[in-house]
C-alpha cells in the first residue's frame, strides 16, 4: 500500500497538472491534482487544529482514480505521534461536476494501536475555484 500512495504522488508530481481546481474539505481548503485518470486531493489550506497532527500545506489526503463520474482510491485519517492511516474510499461524483463525496470503513486507533473497532467515514469535497 506505501508503494502504491508513493508510486501515485510521484506520477501525478511527475509534471504540473494543467487542471488543478481548488475544493472544500471539512474546513480545509484542498488542491486537486488530475492527470488523464489519476487525481489525488492535498491540503492548500489546512483548518485549524491539524498542525497538531502533522498536516501541512501539500499533505496529501486521497490519491486514486476517476472512472466516468466514480472516484476509487486510498485516503488517509491522521493522529498525533501515528504514521496516516490509508484506508480504501470510493464515490460518485455529482452530476453537477461540483461535488464528490466518497465512503470508506477504517480501523479506528488510540495511540497509533488498532483498537479493533471500525468506522465508516464520509469524504465530501465541494469546488470552489481553479488554483
Amino acid at each position: 500500500m506505501r508503494f502504491f500512495t508513493v508510486f501515485m504522488a510521484g506520477l501525478l508530481a511527475a509534471g504540473t497538472a494543467a487542471a488543478d481546481s481548488c475544493w472544500w474539505h471539512n474546513g480545509s481548503l484542498m488542491r486537486l491534482a488530475d492527470r488523464g485518470n489519476q487525481r489525488a486531493f492535498y491540503y492548500e489550506e489546512p483548518r485549524s487544529g491539524l498542525r497538531s497532527v502533522g498536516v501541512r500545506r501539500g499533505t496529501l489526503l486521497f490519491n486514486g482514480t476517476k472512472d466516468g463520474n466514480w472516484y476509487s482510491g486510498w485516503a488517509s485519517v491522521f493522529s498525533p505521534g501515528c504514521e496516516p492511516l490509508q484506508y480504501w474510499v470510493e464515490g460518485p461524483v455529482a452530476s453537477s461536476q461540483r461535488e464528490v463525496t466518497m465512503r470508506g470503513t477504517r480501523e479506528v486507533h488510540r495511540d497509533c494501536r488498532w483498537t479493533g473497532d471500525y468506522a465508516t467515514d464520509v469524504l465530501v469535497f465541494t469546488y470552489s475555484h481553479q488554483c
